[in-house]
Formats: C-alpha cells, structure tokens, sequence
C-alpha cells in the first residue's frame, strides 16, 4: 500500500477551463465531489483533499544563515499552479490511476496522478502494514 498525489492545476488569473460557470453547475460539480469523496473513505482510500488559494497567496520560508527569510508570493513564477489535490492510500499505480479517473471526471479537470517516496515515518508504517 502506498500513497498517491492527485492534483490539479489552474491558471494564473482566470477560470480554469472546465470550471462551474453557474450558480447551477457548481452546485452539480460539488455534488460529484462530494459524491466521489465518500466513495474514497468507504473504500479506505481517502487521506486529505483540499483545494488551495491562488499563488499570489503564497509565502516562501527560506534559510538565511540561521535566519528565517519570509518572501510573499510564489517559490517558482509560472502559468500554471497546484489548485487542489488529494492524497490517497491505494495498493498499485494502478488503483492510484483508477482513483485519477475518477477524480478527472468528477471535477471536469486534469488531474496529475504522483507517487510519494517512501522513506521516514510513510516507510515506517508501509513496513508495518507489511509485516
């Protein structure tokens, strides 16, 4: 069992293409997320999900000799953002992009399937379920 990054990106400064245009559509849109996450926690697959604000909301922390150095606004200048996630438990790649389907269709985006490495506490307990 490992886990699994489901993310999607957004454009800075408009509407993600695909996006609820109405008061109508989003309430159809959140009924299909809301739908597709409990399928993932009755499943057991569901970790945390969350959607994010926009880059211009971003603080970067960097390590100045010992100081902190706070920088508003994104680490990286780039078109394209992280707009939402999820992170799943699933067995295989395989169920990891099956879980990515779903997610595609139920948001209308795409959706960025990526392992977490295993190593520190996540390896720990992958040798726990293991073992």
């Amino acid at each position: 069992m490992g886990q699994y990054l489901l993310s999607t990106h957004s454009t800075a400064g408009g509407r993600p293409e695909g996006a609820p245009a109405s008061p109508e559509q989003m309430q159809e849109f959140m009924g299909r997320v809301m739908a597709l996450e409990a399928e993932m926690e009755e499943a057991g697959a569901f970790v945390f999900g969350g959607a994010l604000h926009g880059p211009d909301a971003a603080t970067v922390i960097s390590d100045n000799a010992g100081e902190a150095l706070l920088t508003d606004g994104p680490y990286v200048e780039a078109k394209e953002h992280i707009a939402g996630f999820y992170i799943v438990n699933a067995a295989d790649l395989d169920e990891a992009l099956e879980w990515g389907r779903k997610t595609a269709a139920a948001t209308n985006h795409s959706i960025e399937v990526r392992p977490f490495m295993a190593t520190g506490k996540v390896a720990d307990h992958m040798q726990a379920d293991a073992g």
